[in-house]
C-alpha cells in the first residue's frame, strides 16, 4: 500500500537529453540525495523494454532515498515495477479506467489546463494535478501556455494538490507565490544543472516560501 501523504513541493520530471544512462542516473541520484520530493520518469519515444529497464534502474535510486516514483503515461510500466503511481495527460486512457487498473492505493496524477477538466478529473479519481505550461519550455512534450491566473483558479476549485509545470526555473519560482500550489515540477532546470545538488537546494529554499 502506498502512503498518499505525499510531499509535492519539488517534483523532478526527467528528460534524458543526450546523457548516457550512467550520466542520467547520476543526475537522478544527486537530485534525490539533495532533497527532491518526487520523481517522474518520463519517456516518450522508447520501446516498452527500454522504458521498463530505465524504470527499474530509477526505482532503485528513488527507493534508496524513499522518494515516490511516478511513471509518465504507462500504466503497464507503473505496475510492472511497482512504482508509487502514474501520471497521465489528455491522450491517455480515461481517468476512471486508469484508476481501476492501478487500484485505489497508487497515486494518479493528471495534467489539466482549466477548472472544468480539473473538477471532472478530481471526481474520477485523480490524486494531484500538473498544470501548465506556465512558462515557455523546450522539452519535446507539446505544451500550451497556461496563465498564473488560471493556475490559481484551478487551485481554488479543487481539493487535491496542484503543481505548476512548464519552464519553471529557480529565478521564477517566487512568481507563483500566493497561488496556493503544493509545489513545482521541474525538468531542464534540474536535469541540466551544472551542479545538481546546489540547484536542488536553492530551489527548495524558494519553494518553501510558496507552500
Amino acid at each position: 500500500m502506498v502512503n498518499k501523504n505525499i510531499d509535492y513541493s519539488l517534483y523532478l520530471v526527467t528528460n534524458r537529453y543526450d546523457y548516457s544512462d550512467e550520466q542520467f542516473l547520476n543526475v537522478v541520484f544527486e537530485a534525490c540525495d539533495s532533497g527532491v520530493t518526487l520523481v517522474q520518469l518520463r519517456e516518450k519515444n522508447v520501446t516498452t523494454k527500454r522504458y521498463f529497464d530505465l524504470a527499474v534502474a530509477v526505482k532503485k535510486i528513488t527507493d534508496k532515498f524513499n522518494v515516490p516514483l511516478i511513471i509518465d503515461d504507462r500504466v503497464d510500466i507503473c505496475l510492472a515495477v511497482n512504482a508509487a503511481g502514474v501520471h497521465i495527460g489528455d491522450n491517455e486512457l480515461p481517468i476512471k479506467i486508469v484508476r481501476q487498473l492501478i487500484g485505489k492505493d497508487k497515486i494518479l496524477g493528471v495534467s489539466v489546463k482549466d477548472v472544468q477538466h480539473a473538477k471532472a478529473a478530481e471526481a474520477q479519481g485523480a490524486d494531484y494535478f500538473g498544470v501548465g505550461a506556465i512558462y515557455p519550455t523546450k522539452t519535446k512534450v507539446i505544451t500550451k501556455h497556461t496563465t498564473i491566473a488560471t493556475l490559481k483558479d484551478i487551485v481554488d476549485h479543487v481539493d487535491i494538490p496542484v503543481n505548476a509545470i512548464g519552464g519553471i526555473k529557480e529565478n521564477n519560482i517566487l512568481s507563483l507565490k500566493n497561488t496556493g500550489i503544493s509545489g513545482v515540477c521541474m525538468v531542464s532546470e534540474l536535469m541540466q544543472a551544472e551542479n545538481v545538488r546546489t540547484k536542488v537546494l536553492n530551489c527548495l529554499k524558494s519553494v518553501e516560501q510558496l507552500v
